[in-house]
């Protein structure tokens, strides 16, 4: 499937739905283990751990060698993070205040 495939959109849209509703982390994490392969789910988490670092005011060099990470990566993970609305910043802020997250 192509990028600009509607069919990625509809899918991305299903998951998120049925991940909102299922309220069963284990269930969850499960499914995101079955559905990617080790190494997307290793960039994933990775990914996740450079947004984190991030917000901690890590210095970008530091997280690329601590994570093995592109600093093109990161200065994307930090571009996303500035934005206005930042789902990254969202879920950031649900976890830090001890939201619904946690």
């Amino acid at each position: 499937m192509e990028i600009n495939d509607p069919r990625v959109a509809e899918n991305m849209a299903e998951m998120s739905r049925v991940l909102a509703q299922i309220g069963d982390s284990e269930l969850i994490e499960g499914f995101l283990r079955d559905i990617l392969t080790p190494a997307e789910a290793a960039d994933i988490a990775a990914r996740w751990a450079l947004v984190k670092a991030l917000d901690k005011k890590i210095p970008q060099r530091e997280i690329a060698q601590d994570l093995g990470l592109s600093l093109c990566k990161i200065t994307r993970g930090s571009r996303e993070l500035k934005k206005a609305g930042s789902a990254f910043r969202r879920i950031l802020t649900l976890i830090t205040e001890g939201g619904a997250l946690r």
